[in-house]
Parts: structure tokens; sequence; C-alpha cells
């Protein structure tokens, strides 16, 4: 069975469509929250997203926003307007979608968290210090988090007692080890001064993970993005990968 993984899509549905044309066929689909929020394409990505095959979906942060249950004051200046403008955007079936979604779940041997299993709306797991408390907050051999925009691994061996950071390959899949927490990155806001869309491909038969990085038009996203009435920030930041 081919999973998709993917997370922080931030309403940008040039790079979700390219996602989906590069990943090939897969047969089910696992989203880690964060479907708008900064882009331009709200409904957009949530509607292509809702089809996509055996789907399970968690909520993020800047969907919460956008549906009320976060306040705007608990965002910088730039995602508070975004977060205006996308609640006032979005389609009534959207919004419900968004608000029937929870931020973690388990799922056989995976853990799907947005931020962390910890915290799964509000934490960053971005050094081995943080992991190592993450890895006391889930009992599956694997977590996926997304949230922090950059593809991560990290792995703790059953003889050590702390985490290790892995360098994310790109050159194909490798076999999963137990004891991993894995971040896929972001479709459509990367932040490792990489501005292709990351994804992850999960192959559960022969326990193998692929990062993926694919390129797509960004002008016609930051064009689409300052007619709007968005952030100039948000156009700025994509080609740039920040």
């Amino acid at each position: 069975m081919r999973v998709l993984v993917i997370s922080d899509i931030h309403a940008n549905l040039n790079a979700l469509e390219a996602v989906l044309e590069n990943a090939g066929e897969f047969d089910a689909t696992w989203c880690l929250g964060d479907l708008v929020g900064y882009g331009p394409d709200p409904n957009e990505c949530v509607d292509r997203i809702r089809d996509l095959p055996q789907l399970e979906c968690l909520v993020g942060n800047h969907d919460h926003a956008a549906i009320g249950l976060i306040p705007f004051s608990r965002f910088n200046n730039d995602a508070q307007s975004a977060a205006s403008w996308t609640m006032k955007t979005l389609t009534k079936s959207n919004r419900d979608y968004l608000l029937s979604l929870q931020p973690s779940l388990v799922n056989d041997t995976f853990t799907l968290a947005h931020g962390s299993p910890r915290e799964p709306i509000w934490e960053y797991i971005l050094d081995a210090q943080i992991a190592d408390r993450n890895f006391e907050a889930f009992k599956t051999d694997y977590c996926l988090v997304g949230h922090s925009h950059i593809p991560l691994i990290f792995h703790r061996a059953s003889e050590i007692s702390y985490s290790v950071p892995w360098v994310v390959p790109e050159d194909g899949p490798f076999s999963l080890l137990p004891r991993m927490i894995l971040n896929p990155g972001s479709v459509g806001q990367p932040r490792d001064l990489d501005p292709r869309a990351a994804y992850g491909l999960l192959d559960l038969d022969t326990n193998t993970w692929e990062a993926r990085r694919v390129g797509y038009d960004v002008t016609d996203v930051q064009l689409r993005i300052l007619k709007a009435g968005l952030p100039e920030r948000q156009a700025t930041r994509l080609v740039a990968g920040w």
C-alpha cells in the first residue's frame, strides 16, 4: 500500500497539483494539517484534498484560526491578515469540514500529529532535544508530523535513550527503523531555503519512506497572492523557500 504524506499546503493549489502529479499512483493519503492560511486558494485546496483516496486528514493551527478556534492575536501580523481573509473566503462546506478534523490520530503503527504528539497544534519538533521529549508521548513505531515546514527525521534506537537527527535523503526510498519521527516538509510554503514543494511517499508493504521535492509555477501563485490583497511577504518568501 502506497501512502502519499503531505502537510502544510497553505492554500497553494499550484504546489499541491504539482505534488499530486509527481507522486504518481498512490492508494491512500495522510494529510498532516494546515490546508489553508497564507495562500490564495483555500477552497480549491480543501476541495482537492477532500477528493483524495482513503484520506486521513488532520487540522492545523492555521486551519483552526480560519474557523475561529484560535484567536488571531496568537499569530504575527501577516498571518493574522491571511487568517482573516481566509475566514471570509471559506465556503460553509469547507469550514464545516475543517471543524470536523482532529489535530492528531493513531493509524496502525503510525501516530499522526500536526505539530507534535505531545502538543499537536502548536509545538515544533526542530531539534533532538524536543524530539526526545516527544518520543515519550507516542507508543507506535513511527510518528509523522508537520508544522515546521522543514523535512526532518529523528531516530531513537532501542539501545540508547536519546534521539539522533537524520539527514533527509533525496535519492530514493530507504527502510524505516523502529522509533522514528518523520516530517515530510511543506507542500505550499517550504522553509528550508528550497522553494520546491516537499512531500513524502510511504510504502507500507516494504516499510520504506521517500522524501521528494517538485518545482511548480511560483510566479503565478505570487501574483494571485498580491491580487487577493494578501501580505506581500507571503508572496516573496515562496521564491526563497523560507
